[in-house]
């Protein structure tokens, strides 16, 4: 059958990785981008194995991140370029803000709001083409994105600046990341509290799980995604605070809407995820159509909830999966 490709293009638009194969008219459903603890992709619940404490950060001029990409600064970075969200989501746990970027991660309210990210300059080109002659306007010591979407860029901007090609697939590579930046920028003290913030609150949740069955899913009507530890950053926290028992399938194999409903799904987050100006609705209320969805046991029981796309598929850094986390907690008590 013919394979529809938009959620695919929508979710590296979204700076994630699409793992699996994307559904068609039949309603099969896939991963989702990038994994979580470990890499196992296990639908157990491990219950409160976060380790609270944080290991202190030594300046650096030279890093060697969790994918052995080595990063060398002749000075600490004050002028950054973010082309993927996680970027944006470090500098603002570092008390930066970067001259120009390509996500609206900024305008959430636990970020910079909307009146001071509007001031922000953006990249043209968007998310999967920005611009390396627009990046250079702004004079940046550090550029920053997407290793497998903005890695092409590299070969522009070399000698004008540093690009960190960045991927993480999982919560603590994403600290990682967190921990690395703040080594070349000097922040160490920022960067150490807002770790031990997040580790500190994934640990109370963990603690504390619960009962009900939870699902994250992304796309539009026709085309959707289920979101699964092992392929998506943000689905890697849900073992640890609900029953998720959702796994990557890969290439090979997707889920149906039958088997959603088989699962009992008590609890159900939905990213809508659209290119900037689309008019689509909500996701869910376009869901709301699908005579199959009507009777999974969250939608009968008003347990749909929309979730922020840029801060749920997007952020993948410590404050967007604190965000997550408070608001996943809420809904599953």
């Amino acid at each position: 059958m013919r394979v529809r490709i938009r959620v695919r293009t929508l979710r590296r638009w979204a700076a994630t990785v699409l793992a699996g194969t994307l559904i068609t008219g039949c309603g099969a459903i896939t991963g989702g981008d990038s994994g979580d603890s470990g890499g196992s992709g296990s639908a157990a619940r491990p219950g409160g194995r976060t380790d609270r404490s944080v290991a202190p950060i030594t300046p650096a001029r030279t890093v060697t991140d969790v994918h052995r990409v080595t990063v060398t600064t002749p000075r600490p970075p004050e002028r950054v370029v973010c082309l993927v969200a996680l970027c944006d989501d470090m500098l603002s746990e570092l008390g930066m803000v970067p001259v120009a970027t390509n996500s609206e991660l900024l305008a959430h309210p636990r970020f910079l709001g909307k009146e001071r990210a509007a001031r922000i300059p953006s990249i043209p080109g968007g998310f999967l083409s920005p611009e390396a002659e627009a990046v250079l306007s702004h004079r940046p010591d550090l550029v920053i994105g997407l290793a497998d979407t903005h890695g092409r860029l590299a070969p522009a901007l070399k000698g004008a600046t540093v690009f960190w090609p960045v991927q993480p697939g999982n919560w603590q590579e994403s600290v990682r990341y967190l921990r690395d930046l703040a080594a070349l920028t000097g922040r160490t003290a920022q960067a150490e509290r807002a770790e031990q913030r997040f580790r500190d609150k994934l640990a109370r949740a963990e603690n504390d799980p619960s009962d009900r069955t939870s699902l994250i899913v992304f796309g539009d009507e026709e085309n959707f995604g289920v979101a699964t530890p092992g392929t998506d950053v943000t689905a890697g926290l849900f073992p640890r605070l609900s029953h998720y028992p959702w796994k990557s399938r890969g290439v090979s194999g997707a889920y149906s809407l039958e088997e959603i409903l088989a699962r009992k799904v008590d609890v159900l987050f939905v990213e809508t995820l659209t290119a900037r100006g689309s008019s689509d609705g909500p996701l869910a209320e376009r869901l709301a159509q699908h005579p199959l969805w009507s009777k999974v046991p969250a939608v009968r029981a008003g347990e749909v909830h929309e979730v922020d796309a840029d801060v749920w598929a997007k952020g993948r850094g410590t404050r967007s999966l604190g965000i997550v986390l408070d608001e996943a907690t809420a809904k599953l008590r």
